[in-house]
């Protein structure tokens, strides 16, 4: 005897039923139409991507690596290592180096990742993401933030919670206490994870910050004006740490002059290779949402040289879950059925279902809605209204039947 698995669905991967999938393409809709209002225009990159593209400095973190769907693509007797594309920005970055090199470049995408998990988190997640390529310091920061919040503002989702932050707070910091290059990632992270041991060696190595040090760790979801307690404590002993600072009080600044109250959160910048300056994150109900900043040291030239740039992704899968259900159902087709068995006949209701469909009613062939109309069509082009028990009421023209559609 033989059993049926519960469900033959890979591991963290999902279905969209219709529902699913409307609401998702109402967030895809307001998302285009926002990018288009700030003169953004769509591009889409390929799955497969290349495996060095993501391994090259700055790219990807050591732990986003070592999540990667990975497989040799055989060309004869060689093989190139390739992956199934597990960010969206890298792939524009190329697209640009490649194709739009030495212009500004505002590009959006609608997107897939995908990431292995060894949980049950997914492993395939569908981003809206914008990216703008060029010298655009500092409006291009705010607009691609203003960009998200209206995204999210058009589908109606309020309370949104926004955190700055900015990695060179926290990288001046470490340059300033001797680490050596190749460590100040792992001390980052294991100082974004609460890890004392970090706190008490920086404080062996900076006794003159004293207690300053603490406000990096313990103050959380500071208002803007926390920038200034910063600048007080650490900008004389540590002067690379004044342009960060000073970055992110524009940012902040100018967001809360355009009604934003975002809050300010240093330790809250995961990827210390990857962005260079201010970085915002958006959560609902404490769950994160999106997130994007700077990153100029990530898009290349073709002559090697960096281009600035920065840009942002949102969970579509995710904020689409979050959306209510459509007010109204969607409309049940007019199903025209042959009224005898035949091609004329059939060929007569395929016709009579396109005439239908061409008047802006919504008409098939089949049904799968019990409650649908139903318009019988004979080989000779006669229409007629099928009703219950056999009935059938005649109707003398196309017009006839539209007419009768439309008072239904």
């Amino acid at each position: 005897m033989t059993f049926a698995p519960e469900t033959l669905l890979c591991r963290g991967m999902r279905d969209l039923l219709p529902d699913d999938l409307a609401r998702f393409r109402r967030l895809e809709a307001a998302f285009r139409g926002v990018c288009a209002a700030w003169g953004y225009r769509e591009v889409r990159t390929p799955t497969v991507e290349h495996l060095y593209l993501f391994t090259s400095s700055g790219t990807l973190s050591p732990e986003l690596l070592g999540r990667v769907y990975s497989f040799l693509d055989w060309d004869g007797w060689t093989g190139e290592r390739v992956v199934l594309r597990p960010d969206a920005t890298i792939p524009v970055a190329r697209l640009y180096r490649e194709r739009l090199d030495g212009r500004t470049a505002k590009l959006c995408y609608v997107e897939n990742v995908f990431r292995f998990s060894r949980d049950e988190q997914p492993r395939e997640v569908w981003q809206c993401g914008a990216e703008l390529i060029g010298e655009t310091w500092p409006a291009g920061d705010v607009e691609v933030l203003l960009l998200a919040l209206d995204t999210l503002a058009r589908v109606g989702l309020e309370d949104v919670e926004l955190t700055l932050s900015h990695g060179g707070i926290i990288r001046s910091l470490l340059e300033r206490a001797g680490y050596a290059p190749g460590e100040r990632a792992d001390l980052y992270d294991r100082m974004l994870d609460g890890d004392v041991a970090v706190l008490r060696d920086l404080e062996a190595r900076l006794p003159e910050l004293g207690p300053g040090l603490h406000l990096l760790s313990e103050v959380k979801s500071a208002g803007v004006a926390f920038v200034d307690n910063l600048r007080a404590a650490f900008a004389a002993a540590v002067p690379a740490m004044r342009g960060p600072l000073d970055e992110l009080a524009l940012i902040g600044r100018t967001l809360e002059r355009l009604g934003v109250r975002p809050r300010i959160d240093i330790a809250a910048v995961r990827d210390f290779e990857y962005y260079t300056g201010a970085v915002f994150h958006l959560a609902i109900g404490g769950r994160a949402v999106g997130s994007g900043g700077r990153y100029d040291s990530l898009v290349g030239d073709r002559d090697g040289s960096a281009v600035p740039a920065c840009g942002f992704a949102l969970q579509a899968d995710r904020l689409a879950a979050l959306l209510p259900a459509e007010a109204e159902a969607p409309p049940v087709p007019v199903r025209v059925a042959a009224a005898e068995a035949g091609p004329e006949a059939l060929a007569a209701a395929a016709g009579a279902a396109r005439a239908l469909q061409q008047q802006g009613l919504p008409a098939a062939l089949t049904s799968a809605e019990p409650r649908a109309t139903t318009i019988e069509a004979g080989a000779n082009g006669a229409l007629a209204i099928a009703g219950s028990g056999g009935a059938r009421a005649p109707l003398a023209s196309l017009e006839a039947a539209v007419q009768y559609l439309a008072g239904r």
